[in-house]
């Protein structure tokens, strides 16, 4: 059964997914042991789970792109499961609107990305047409967003000791392009964030300081990102809308600094194709939804809200397969450099 201590739990571990049970005992008021077995039932159920990925924003190379499919009526299931075994497609959602389908997908080049849309996802029983969008850059990052179970002094109690943790380290000047080599290290990572240091040398053939250190300077760049994600049944089937903006060049920057603001906004990117700026927005209600579009218009009446698409389900959030209940059921890790499946 699903009570507080669980969403409690699952927040702690969005403020720092890797934070020992020790440091998150005293903010949530209970011992390690609780929280190591809260978190093995949960984990073991697919309920909630720890992932990672690289950020194309901190890496200097590398694209990331939202592609719109639409789909025969009677193929748009079956289409998003052909495409979920791809490495290249991190999330896959089945959406209300003018299609039928949304990827996340990241690719090492626009050639790259070129091909996976014309020979890859365009080829697929079913498919009618594509559109897509490549994001500039990401306002608000997916993993920042928190469901609220916890108050501002457990949230600060949670994140000092890393922070103080990242500021006694010097920063690194490694190129963008080194993190092919920690190929191993992605993936594992990517089907436990969690994963311990020795499990993690086991799995790359690396020292386990060396793992240590790896990861920590990639964190501290910003050039892993670390997310912790729940089922529906933890957090309470939130209604989840992209909004696809038009709003002038020279207002992009206050438009999407306010949308960054904003606690139900979980996604916030400025984007080049049919629309200039995409906020995924998690809200309880559609009431809630309408709220926030009329204090956009209010502050920002130049902006537009151009297209709305509600997610009707998401069959893979992050490398991370999801079953009919939103709840884990496997994991294909992410990597741009693979073959995709024939």
């Amino acid at each position: 059964m699903i009570d507080e201590l669980d969403l409690a739990l699952v927040d702690a571990l969005r403020v720092d997914p890797r934070a020992p049970w020790s440091r998150l005992a005293a903010p949530l008021g209970v011992d390690p042991a609780t929280l190591s077995r809260r978190w093995a039932r949960l984990a073991t159920g697919g309920d909630a789970w720890v992932t990672s990925y690289p950020s194309t924003d901190r890496l200097g190379y590398g694209l990331t792109a939202l592609i719109e499919v639409e789909c025969r009526a009677d193929r748009v299931t079956a289409v998003a499961e052909r495409l979920s075994g791809d490495p290249q497609a991190a999330t896959i959602e089945i959406v209300t609107g003018g299609a039928d389908l949304r990827l996340t997908v990241g690719a090492v080049d626009p050639a790259m990305l070129t091909r996976y849309v014309l020979d890859r996802v365009a080829i697929v029983p079913g498919v009618l047409r594509t559109r897509t969008s490549l994001v500039e850059r990401t306002v608000r990052e997916g993993s920042r967003w928190r469901e609220g179970a916890l108050d501002p002094v457990q949230r600060e109690a949670i994140a000092l000791p890393a922070a103080a943790a990242s500021q006694g380290r010097a920063p690194t000047r490694s190129p963008g392009h080194r993190i092919v080599a920690d190929r191993s290290l992605l993936a594992a990572l990517g089907e436990d964030g969690r994963m311990p240091y020795a499990e993690l040398s086991e799995r790359t053939g690396l020292p386990a300081s060396t793992v240590r250190r790896r990861l920590a300077e990639l964190r501290d760049s910003g050039r892993l990102v670390l997310r912790c994600d729940a089922s529906p049944r933890l957090t309470g089937h939130p209604i989840g809308t992209m909004l696809w903006l038009e709003v002038p060049a020279d207002r992009l920057e206050p438009v999407s600094a306010w949308f960054a603001s904003v606690p139900q906004v979980r996604m916030c990117a400025v984007t080049l194709g049919a629309a200039n700026l995409a906020v995924y927005v998690m809200v309880r209600h559609v009431a809630e939804l309408r709220r926030l579009e009329e204090q956009l218009g209010r502050r920002f009446p130049e902006a537009r809200v151009r297209e709305r698409q509600l997610t009707l389900r998401t069959v893979k959030l992050v490398g991370r397969l999801l079953d009919a209940e939103g709840r884990a059921c496997g994991y294909v890790p992410l990597d741009p450099w693979a073959p995709w499946p024939g």
